[in-house]
């Protein structure tokens, strides 16, 4: 139950299928040849419900047993259900009797919910129904706009090759939203699969890893490379009985980067190309997918890759003659084409001929699937039996529907939800391929998001928690302090901690948005990446023991990057080269902060996309609609809460308590954090903006469903924050300004324990990010580090994950190696260190690190004291981590507490091993 798309270029003989070399697919890595293939949970057995605020297609699916209702066993509402209702299957056609009594038994089931709930919409079993089918509709656009859109390609320059037996019934109006003009159907398209497999060529791959300077030598080098892979494909295909003389010529490619840039791009090449030839392609396909190129950077080229085919000889073609004619229908029947009633003609596929138009509305009954043609779309039966769908205004464009209004609806609300969060996503997809560093393309240290005019949380993609909810507050700050002086054309810059910000590594770049007309002020795009290096007095702008602000790096206090569409960049630069402790990496935290623009601007265009599409007012009207949703949401689930106070205090290493109180009264919560420890000395501080996103992320995980996260979710919760740790005051001079570094990642990972512990929820899990920074004067490197995730009285915990605030990854080994002078020894799961329960707590890891020259190192981490990771409910507590380091090959290793800087030499080897988790209830 899926909708699986993918790209093609170019026509037989000169194709390239699109090709990933690394790709996740249901959650696991692979790292292996494939075709980039979307995949989303939208096909016939999805199952179409109300969640009490709107409407949801999938993901869950029916499954062949019991399967639809339609099919008689009693299973729930599914697309294909909705489809037979609209009349868009027809039960005489298919091969088994269809049960539409059960169906609209179950639409009037769900209308009656959507008008008894707080919506109080009025549905009839055909309105919905078209509703679910325009929701479906619209998970799949969103996933053809991951590969095509997120990658710089538009998908109304290509025609929409639609296939699976249910994929012609949903085409004309995906078409539709993409602008697509063209719409081909193979007279195999509902086993396609199989047909295909029947036909397949043997294909055949194989790679080198080169890892060397873009020359014409390396190519040079490279030609004996070639010759051993592609004979050693050859004699592969013609074990599989291939004769030799259907063997394709190879397809050489090469996989190229700029130096010092992660991302590859795979490139064909003719076996007459020089590397000016390569680089010409590369650069063209750079500029194209992230908007630059880097004329003067050096180009890598770090692997080799050929591709043999051996051809399987097609079918002979059908050569009937082609008379134009229109056909008559066989019969006539009522389908529903968006919430319209259209008397349809019917025509079956074996009476139709080569030639053969139809007008729309019609339906085509193929032997294995079904076509439906819209009013706006023709149908011209092709040569060997294809069917070309044309749109009959040929206008190019996507259509507007004026029927939209600014009233709450639920099928409107899960599109916009899709739309927004589809917006948000694909303003990652660019910051992360058009950034230079492994912070932001390795680990995924960013996050980006949608705001209202007012500065509200509207969608984000699933970034870094601790990011998300305090950037509403970084955007609120500028409105305050910068509204009089903004103006379209604008971008502003800042990482202030006491603006909104989390701590000085993660800058903000947010883009004011006005309307073209009136100059109103629309929304606002921002995002928000790590910098490995902003300054600071250690390498990689994480020090453990900063006693103020000014000592953590460069302080950017709402710095306009760009003024009325006019770049300042240099005033930037020199900011950064400023003060007592500048950067080490001023290139990278400026390419950093444009890749920052770029994912902005993407943003701003699609936004400016969706209002054209819809209408200002009522894109406006739906940012403000899905906050509600999100904010009733929260108090149904506030509900299922008892009623009174829930207390919790858990301690830092250094003893200082963090305490917190919610009080539950019905669907409204108060959070109160009187009683937390006084401001420190030390670089442990948080923020309201960092308290703020760990409140908001712990009530959305109540909320036991796919919502966006948006500022809706606070709206029945209220924060109580004295001046404490939490919230230091304020000052002008940034080294008057308690140091809070170690806030952002440390901190805030002890205030979400607590929130949980105090509702009863989960045990503790690590309660540290194991910040662990290295480099010199020419560069620095950071990473979070995985630990245990603490049990709940439903599941154990997870072994080696990062947890709560933070969402990165590791830098892969090979990466980290090949970039830094370092080597991974070992990187395995800690066995035993999650605390033991009825359900245990999820293990550390141990890493060891070998530094290849001198280096400084630091570290800033907690739980390595007395206050180990807690248990609940009679679960015990796991193993606090630890740091040591082993000098020069030698036996005797050092502990060095959670917090250290240190200077290495080659050979030293530093051993990190993490916290578990807690367990949860007594272990029988």
């Amino acid at each position: 139950t899926s909708t699986d798309v993918a790209r093609f270029d170019g026509t037989r003989g000169e194709s390239r299928y699109e090709m990933e070399y690394e790709t996740e697919k249901a959650g696991v890595r692979v790292v292996a040849p494939m075709l980039a293939i979307e995949t989303v949970a939208a096909g016939g057995g999805s199952l179409c419900g109300f969640d009490s605020v709107k409407l949801f297609v999938g993901p869950e699916s029916a499954g062949a047993v019991p399967g639809p209702a339609c099919y008689g066993r009693g299973g729930p509402l599914t697309v294909t259900d909705v489809n037979l209702y609209l009349g868009r299957i027809l039960p005489a056609r298919f091969p088994f009797p269809l049960d539409r009594e059960a169906v609209e038994q179950r639409l009037q089931s769900l209308c009656d919910q959507i008008a008894a709930s707080p919506l109080g919409a009025n549905y009839t079993p055909t309105k919905l129904a078209a509703g679910f089918v325009e929701i479906a509709n619209a998970n799949m656009v969103r996933a053809i706009r991951r590969i095509s859109v997120a990658k710089g390609y538009d998908p109304s320059d290509y025609a929409l090759v639609t296939f699976g037996g249910a994929g012609a019934q949903h085409a004309c109006e995906i078409a539709d939203q993409l602008g697509v003009q063209n719409i081909l159907i193979h007279p195999f398209a509902g086993i396609l699969s199989a047909y295909g497999i029947g036909l397949a060529d043997v294909r055949r791959f194989a790679e080198q890893s080169v890892l060397q300077s873009g020359t014409n030598a390396t190519l040079r080098n490279l030609t004996p490379t070639f010759a051993e892979m592609e004979s050693q494909l050859r004699s592969e295909i013609e074990a599989e009985g291939v004769p030799a003389e259907y063997i394709q010529p190879p397809r050489r490619s090469l996989d190229l980067r700029y130096a010092g840039v992660e991302s590859v791009i795979n490139i064909p090449m003719e076996a007459t190309d020089g590397i000016a030839d390569i680089r010409s392609r590369y650069e063209q396909q750079h500029e194209q997918r992230y908007g630059y190129k880097h004329r003067s950077r050096e180009l890598e080229i770090t692997a080799a890759r050929v591709e043999l085919i051996g051809s399987t000889p097609e079918p002979p073609d059908q050569l009937a003659d082609i008379v134009p004619r229109t056909p008559s229908p066989t019969e006539t029947t009522s389908v529903v084409f968006g919430e319209t009633e259209h008397q349809t003609g019917v025509y079956l596929r074996s009476d139709l001929h080569p030639g053969d138009r139809l007008s729309g509305p019609a339906i085509i009954c193929e032997p294995t699937s079904t076509v439906i043609v819209t009013p706006d779309y023709t149908a011209t039966i092709q040569s060997r039996g294809e069917i070309v769908l044309e749109r009959t205004d040929n206008s190019g464009s996507v259509s507007r529907d004026s029927r939209r209004d600014t009233e709450a609806d639920p099928v409107l609300l899960e599109i916009f939800n899709n739309l927004f969060a589809s917006i948000a996503e694909q303003m990652g997809l660019t910051l992360q391929q058009t950034s230079c560093s492994t912070n932001v393309k390795e680990r995924l240290d960013f996050s980006c998001a949608i705001f209202s005019p007012t500065g509200d949380l509207v969608v984000n993609a699933p970034h870094i928690p601790v990011h998300l909810g305090a950037m509403s507050e970084t955007v609120k700050r500028i409105l305050k302090d910068c509204g009089p002086e903004m103006q379209p054309g604008d971008v502003f810059v800042t990482n202030d901690p006491y603006r909104g910000g989390s701590h000085l590594p993660d800058v903000t770049v947010v883009t004011p948005v006005y309307d073209d007309n009136t100059s109103e002020l629309l929304f606002f795009t921002a995002s928000r990446a790590h910098h490995a290096e902003i300054g600071g007095i250690v390498p990689g702008s994480m020090p453990p023991f900063s006693k103020n602000l000014a000592e953590e790096g460069v302080l950017i206090q709402n710095v306009k990057l760009i003024e009325g569409g006019e770049s300042r960049e240099d005033e930037l630069k020199e900011l950064l080269q400023s003060g007592t402790y500048p950067t080490r990496s001023v290139a990278d935290n400026l390419a950093d902060v444009s890749a920052q623009v770029a994912a902005n601007t993407s943003g701003v265009r699609q936004l400016r996309e969706l209002i054209e599409h819809y209408s200002l007012p009522v894109v406006q009207a739906y940012m403000g609609h899905i906050q509600r949703a999100a904010a009733e949401k929260m108090r149904l689930a506030l509900r299922d809460l008892p009623d009174g106070e829930h207390r919790f205090t858990d301690h830092l290493d250094d003893g200082s308590p963090i305490n917190v109180t919610v009080f539950i009264d019905g669907d409204s919560a108060r959070v109160d954090f009187t009683g937390t420890g006084h401001v420190l000395s030390t670089n442990l501080n948080a923020n309201r903006a960092i308290v703020t996103a760990a409140v908001l992320y712990v009530f959305r995980c109540l909320i036991d469903e796919d919502i966006p996260l948006n500022s809706g979710v606070l709206d029945p919760v209220e924060i109580v924050l004295p001046e404490c740790l939490l919230n230091p005051p304020e000052h002008d001079d940034p080294a008057k300004c308690a140091a809070m570094v170690g806030g952002n990642v440390e901190t805030s990972q002890r205030v979400v324990d607590v929130l949980l512990g105090a509702l009863n929820l989960a045990a503790a899990s690590q309660g540290t990010m194991n910040n662990l920074t290295f480099g010199d004067d020419t560069f620095g490197y950071y990473e979070t580090i995985c630990g245990g995730s603490g049990a709940t009285k439903d599941a154990d915990g997870a072994d080696g994950v990062h947890t709560h605030m933070t969402n990165t990854r590791l830098t892969d080994v090979e990466v980290i190696e090949r970039r830094y002078p370092v080597r991974i020894r070992s990187f395995g799961m800690r066995r035993g260190s999650g605390g033991d329960g009825q359900k245990t707590g999820g293990d550390g890891i141990v890493r060891e690190i070998e530094f290849l020259k001198p280096l400084r190192v630091s570290m800033l981490s907690e739980r390595r004291g007395n206050d180990t990771p807690f248990g609940l409910n009679g679960g015990t507590n796991a193993a606090a981590g630890r740091n040591s380091l082993r000098r020069g090959g030698g036996s005797d290793v050092e502990d060095l507490g959670g917090k250290f800087s240190i200077d290495v030499q080659p050979g030293d080897v530093l051993i990190i091993e993490t916290p578990g988790g807690g367990g949860y209830g007594e272990a029988k």
